[in-house]
Formats: structure tokens, sequence, C-alpha cells
């Protein structure tokens, strides 16, 4: 069952970037691993592995798919 998450209002560009980040969950939205459902709300996909969540957190995008 997908879990509702609702993104910070802007950026800290923290390394790595937190779980609830913009930047992060717009990269999630991307690779298929979340659906947005409003300005800043989003469905996140459960079970999304370490790795793969991981990468999408580091400065450089590490999946190019």
């Amino acid at each position: 069952m997908p879990k509702s998450v609702t993104a910070k209002g802007s950026c800290c560009k923290d390394k790595p970037r937190c779980k609830k980040c913009p930047v992060v969950l717009k990269r999630l939205a991307d690779a298929g691993l979340a659906e947005r459902t409003g300005k800043r709300t989003y469905l996140v996909v459960d079970g999304i592995p370490k790795k793969e969540l991981k990468a999408l957190r580091s400065p450089r995008k590490a999946l190019q798919r």
C-alpha cells in the first residue's frame, strides 16, 4: 500500500538530501516509484530498495534510465 508523503517547502541542499526533500520526491516520481497527487503531496511505493533510495538522494543522480 502506498504511503502519502508531503514534501518540505524548500530544499535544504544537505548531502545526502533528506527523504522529504522536494528534489528527492520528484526523482522518485520520475523513476516510477512515486506518484504526485497534489502540489506537494506524493504517494510513495512501499519497499523501495535501500540502494536505489540512496542513489536518488545523492548529489549526483546515480540512476540514469
